[in-house]
């Protein structure tokens, strides 16, 4: 190759999935340009009934454990299992690098590892939908994803080889549980500027038809909480906060008090009353 020849050839990228492709959970992405990687995500999954004894399954990470010096940072883009549950296992491997994520995603990543003695291990930081960061040679933005958990993003990295888009989990929904849809505009702004690489969460996507609004779920607790005489049970992910905001508003309009069980539920729900990510009194 001519000196010419390389000055017009883009510089490599590659795009490491570690999980989280053709399954649910233990999501995981690897950016890596030169000797730099940039980390978005790292979540477990639960085993199926098959894997006996088995109590989580990690990806497969030692890749990154081999160069953990070359992580320039790591992005997480919401606080379910599947995307956070498996990062502790790296920082107790040594992984030094930032972490990146909203208050409420923090919120409970400290929890999880002041339980596991590593949180003086981890350098956390809090970021927004608003804010950008500078992992050179990446840089990143983000926008804010519909989801049923609250405060999820979304992340544009420019690479020097172009633009990614990672939508991580997401919708569009019209009417979200928190009265937030999916910042579609940035996505404009950005395929105007050019996109290298579109990764977009695919889920139910091989069936037709639309995803019916979160507005649907608060109608069924409409009617089930006016047709019920006595205590109502309802079960949910301890992560679903959007799910439980919905339940209390619910609750609050029939004069219901909300009780919560498990330890998980109890956990999540007191870190998101003090972020402010769920709106209850105490005497609900």
């Amino acid at each position: 190759m001519t000196k010419k020849q390389s000055e017009t050839v883009a510089p490599l990228l590659r795009v490491i999935p570690l999980g989280g492709l053709g399954e649910i959970g233990k999501n995981m992405l690897v950016l890596e340009s030169g000797e730099n990687l940039l980390i978005i995500d790292a979540g477990l999954m639960f085993p199926t009934s098959e894997m006996h004894g088995i109590d989580i399954v990690i990806p497969d990470g030692s890749y990154v454990i081999d160069r953990l010096e070359q992580v320039r940072g790591v992005i997480l883009t919401h606080g379910h299992e599947d995307h956070i549950g498996a990062l502790s296992y790296f920082i107790e491997q040594g992984l030094r690098a930032p972490v990146y994520s909203t208050a409420l995603t923090q919120g409970l990543l400290e929890v999880k590892l002041r339980e596991q003695k590593l949180l003086a291990e981890a350098d956390l930081h809090t970021i927004t939908a608003d804010d950008s960061v500078d992992l050179a040679p990446f840089s990143a933005e983000f926008f804010h994803t519909t989801h049923s958990f609250p405060d999820s993003v979304g992340v544009a990295v420019m690479t020097p080889a172009g633009r990614v888009i990672h939508t991580s989990d997401y919708r569009f929904d019209p009417t979200p549980a928190d009265g937030r849809p999916t910042e579609e505009e940035k996505l404009r702004k950005w395929g105007d500027a050019g996109v290298l690489l579109l990764l977009a969460d695919s889920t139910n996507a091989e069936h037709s038809g639309t995803t019916a609004s979160e507005a649907t779920v608060e109608e069924m607790l409409e009617g089930v909480m006016t047709e019920a005489e006595g205590r109502i049970l309802l079960a949910t992910f301890a992560s679903n906060l959007g799910r439980v905001q919905q339940i209390i508003n619910v609750a609050r309009r029939h004069d219901r008090r909300v009780g919560v069980v498990g330890r998980s539920m109890v956990n999540n729900v007191r870190i998101a009353i003090k972020l402010g990510y769920l709106d209850i009194k105490e005497d609900e």
